[in-house]
């Protein structure tokens, strides 16, 4: 598969090369654009202070001109938490998308998108403090509605960012599970 994986609010640091080597290994051809020109940062507050200052509109602009050139190949999009959400708007946009791996991250589902049977793999710490229960009930049935195929995978006790070693919210078994079932997904496109 073509891979389109963005960073999170946190930027591109290690732990996203360190998946795309990840899925590489699989067979997979990745490409990890940073949306954030370098700029990599401590805190989840400091990055989305940044991401708001770019703002909403630049980013997805960038996300757009970075997978434009391989979306004829049809691109699975794949993204850590707030690139999670930049993935799930290019996917729903791009009628050539292969599928949508979300990693911590949802986003809004624009009014009238409609998909036909698209596969879509969610895995989001339980409970978490940016993705609540009552926002992924109504995104699981929006997106039902638009037509994807969904799967969701919840992490009893993961912290928010629980695939990042460098961070607090660092869960290794919720990790290792979550590589093992999306790799798996990944191989049924």
């Amino acid at each position: 598969m073509n891979i389109m994986l963005f960073h999170s609010a946190f930027g591109l640091r290690p732990a996203v090369e360190a998946a795309a080597d990840r899925l590489r290994a699989a067979g997979h051809e990745v490409w990890t654009p940073d949306l954030f020109e370098g700029r990599t940062f401590d805190s989840v507050e400091e990055g989305m202070a940044f991401k708001d200052e770019i703002g909403k509109d630049e980013l997805l602009k960038r996300a757009v001109l970075a997978a434009a050139p391989y979306s004829d190949r049809g691109l699975v999009y794949a993204g850590f938490s707030f690139g999670a959400a930049t993935a799930q708007t290019l996917a729903l946009g791009d009628d050539k998308a292969k599928g949508l791996l979300l990693l911590h991250g949802t986003s809004d589902i624009a009014e009238g998108v409609t998909v036909d049977e698209f596969p879509v793999q969610l895995h989001v710490a339980e409970p978490d403090p940016f993705e609540t229960d009552d926002w992924l009930t109504a995104w699981y049935l929006q997106m039902g509605r638009a037509g994807a195929d969904v799967e969701v995978y919840r992490y009893a006790g993961a912290g928010h960012l629980y695939t990042d070693p460098d961070l607090p919210d660092y869960d290794e078994e919720a990790a290792e599970a979550t590589w093992r079932v999306a790799l798996g997904f990944l191989e049924t496109l």
